[in-house]
């Protein structure tokens, strides 16, 4: 089973569902995935698989409404990439710290 972070870079890391994901959250409301399907050159069964694995990634839920199925984005698990990204930002922050700090001890 893949872990949280995993299924977020798995479910980011194509362009598609980052479009699909970005339609969802600039949205007003739910969107159907025939609304989605709609805005993108590909199948309705090809944009099921993307919003399905955007959903593993608890980016988006899905509710169904009679025959049709809405979509709604969530941008929470996406506090676990911030989180993650910070970690190495601070790591090399910290690095180049370190690497100024010795130049200058060495041109004083």
């Amino acid at each position: 089973m893949q872990d949280k972070i995993t299924k977020l870079f798995k479910a980011i890391a194509d362009p598609t569902r980052r479009d699909i994901f970005h339609a969802l959250v600039i949205a007003t409301s739910a969107l159907s995935i025939t609304q989605i399907s709609n805005q993108f050159d590909i199948s309705r069964q090809g944009i099921t698989k993307h919003i399905k694995t955007l959903e593993e990634a608890g980016l988006v839920t899905i509710n169904s409404q009679g025959r049709e199925r809405f979509c709604d984005a969530n941008t929470k698990p996406l506090k676990e990439v911030d989180k993650w990204l910070k970690f190495y930002s601070q790591f090399w922050d910290n690095k180049l710290d370190s690497l100024t700090n010795y130049l200058n001890s060495k041109n004083t």
